[in-house]
């Protein structure tokens, strides 16, 4: 765990945007993420208020109880971070008919 983030880091804001999306608190996203039921609700706490930012591990485990992609809780680009958003949440037949579509579009 890192020590104060750089403030314009995307991360907490993007945590925290995704948890209320998903409809969890701060406590039960720390437990599905794997951390101590003491220290939940604490923790996840300080990663949206960007006091301590999580290690890569636990960043790609909050983004998997949350459903969304660790590049749109990082992307600090906020037109490229929904772009990931939506385009994760595409089946594979369709992020490939995508990429295809944009591929030949910026021939």
């Amino acid at each position: 765990m890192t020590s104060r983030q750089n403030t314009s880091d995307p991360f907490p804001k993007r945590l925290k945007k995704a948890r209320l999306a998903a409809g969890y608190t701060q406590f039960a996203l720390g437990v599905a993420a794997g951390i101590d039921e003491y220290s939940a609700s604490p923790r996840i706490n300080q990663y949206e208020r960007g006091v301590h930012s999580p290690d890569k591990n636990m960043a790609g485990r909050l983004a998997d109880v949350l459903g969304v992609p660790l590049s749109y809780l990082l992307e600090p680009d906020e037109n490229l971070a929904e772009f990931i958003l939506l385009a994760g949440r595409l089946g594979s037949e369709d992020l490939l008919r995508l990429t295809i579509y944009l591929k030949e579009a910026l021939e």
